[in-house]
């Protein structure tokens, strides 16, 4: 998460000697085989399906259907990318016209894949209870790159050997419906921790990358995987390495829009009979610039992902890391304002965001970005935002609902402000971070056990969250929301607003009195 300095590790060099540096994955012999594959919600009723291949393909092509054995549709793009520093290409086809809430089967066209299967999104407006994992913060498995102990001992000491979240979110595949991850994939841009790659930095960056997502993809092959910016996608100097020295991969989020790019959403095509919301979310739609922020529904919720990195003022990426901005002048805060005002709740009363750091959080000032607190809080007041799910902060971290630094006076019965938890913990080569300092409006902190996530919808009413441990599943911390939801669309005043116009309004009324005397 901290800035680093590569410093240290240099002196190392020397010791290492023969030691080898770190290991490309294997290229299989067909290289149109499919690896990395990841699935994601594209538009109302269709699926991108997304993979990486060790050669440019030049007509991606997936066969589908509704049973294993008969996979009579199919689906083909043109889309075949890469960037100079990558090995592989990548590639996406989006599956259209899908029946809601129904298992599909598919297959990647190459001479080496095998059928894979998925189920599609609930419609917007169906109720039925389902849950989601947010996972974040997660690194590469294995010894090159995690560990579960407390202090950063890479690579003095090997890290286990066991990912313990990826394992936990393959053990429990059938009590989630997706999986959103709001920033910080791999950490290959931390392979400077191993000083016998200081040498190889553009081949341990890729090859981290590709070790990664090759692993990830027992999940996101099977589960939607609904991605957001974080600082490891768009660090370079974030090692205090001179951007020349950077690989291109690593610079710029260049490796995050190539792979996440084409497969998010923009928003969906908005399910109000309402032509205000009809108006707001065609505006949003303009506005959205995925992979950074865009929106989109499942059943009873609105999800938006939102970009904590760049695009807003004094946005921490762009000064300290040369990163961004990719949209025009205010466009995410025009992009966020619209898609929050189109929310009907009669159709999706659940609002949830999803964003890389937190202003709410354990550990000190350097824990809280301040500039989103500026850029977003009030939006996500104004709006009636239910829940901001951020990372960052590599710990797990349940706080009541807040605004500006005040806590709501109904806790989760019922409340006005926002809930914010943060859900860092999944694991990655920096390792976990200690609570340190816990401001009073915290509920829930743990900094000793690797986990995430796991928000249950139950009904229009009630959210529950779960902060679960991943080497064992169980549940290290649980609470519910109680939301009425009973505006159709939510426009609040925020309190320090009421106050002032309820003292205009006196002041007013003294006036009046005085020249009726």
């Amino acid at each position: 998460m901290k800035v680093l300095t590569i410093a240290p590790f240099l002196a190392l060099l020397a010791a290492v000697g023969s030691t080898s540096a770190y290991e490309y994955p294997n290229i299989p012999s067909d290289k149109t085989t499919p690896t990395q594959t990841r699935l994601s919600f594209k538009e109302l009723n269709a699926v991108s399906v997304a993979w990486n291949t060790y050669q440019k393909i030049d007509k991606p092509c997936v066969a589908y259907g509704t049973s294993a054995n008969s996979l009579t549709k199919r689906a083909c793009s043109s889309t075949s990318d890469t960037y100079p520093t990558s090995r592989t290409w990548f590639n996406n086809v989006v599956l259209n016209n899908l029946a809601s809430n129904t298992k599909y089967f598919y297959k990647i066209d190459s001479t080496n894949s095998t059928t894979q299967s998925f189920t599609s999104q609930r419609k917007p407006g169906d109720t039925s209870a389902f849950a989601v994992n947010a996972v974040i913060d997660m690194g590469v498995y294995g010894l090159d790159g995690y560990t579960t102990t407390m202090k950063r001992d890479i690579p003095f000491v090997p890290p286990s050997l066991t990912h313990s979240t990826i394992d936990q979110l393959a053990q429990s595949v059938d009590l989630y419906d997706f999986v959103i991850h709001p920033g910080d994939f791999a950490y290959a841009d931390d392979w400077f921790l191993r000083p016998q790659n200081l040498l190889d930095g553009k081949d341990a960056y890729a090859a981290i990358t590709e070790l990664f997502f090759n692993q990830l993809s027992v999940i996101s092959s099977v589960k939607p995987y609904m991605a957001g910016p974080g600082n490891h996608e768009a660090a370079c100097q974030e090692v205090n390495y001179k951007q020349g020295v950077c690989p291109e991969g690593q610079y710029n989020f260049t490796d995050y829009s190539r792979r996440f790019g084409p497969n998010m959403p923009t928003t969906f095509v908005s399910q109000s009979k309402v032509s205000a919301a009809k108006n707001n979310a065609t505006l949003a739609r303009s506005l959205a610039l995925p992979p950074f922020w865009y929106s989109y529904d499942y059943g009873m919720v609105h999800f938006v992902s939102i970009d904590t990195e760049t695009d807003f003022a004094n946005a921490p990426d762009t000064p300290k890391l040369g990163a961004g901005p990719f949209g025009r002048a205010n466009q995410q805060i025009e992009f966020l304002k619209a898609d929050l005002a189109s929310v009907d709740r009669k159709v999706t009363p659940w609002v949830i965001v999803m964003g890389h750091r937190p202003w709410y959080s354990t550990g000190g000032s350097d824990n809280v970005c301040s500039e989103c607190q500026a850029a977003f809080e009030d939006i996500f007041y104004q709006y009636g935002v239910d829940l901001f799910v951020a990372g960052h902060v590599h710990n797990l971290q349940r706080h009541q609902p807040i605004y500006k630094g005040t806590v709501d006076p109904n806790n989760l019965n019922d409340p006005k402000a926002p809930w914010y938890i943060v859900a860092g913990a999944a694991g990655n080569i920096e390792g976990l971070e200690g609570a340190g300092v816990q401001p009073a409006y915290t509920a829930f902190a743990d900094n000793t056990h690797n986990g995430y996530a796991r928000l249950t919808f139950q009904d229009v009413n009630h959210l529950k969250v779960e902060m679960v441990h991943s080497t064992d599943g169980g549940v290290l911390d649980s609470a519910i929301l109680y939301k009425k939801h009973a505006d159709q669309f939510v426009q609040q005043t925020p309190p320090a607003a009421k106050r002032r116009s309820l003292l205009a309004s006196m002041l007013n009324l003294g006036s009046s009195i005085t020249r009726d005397v």
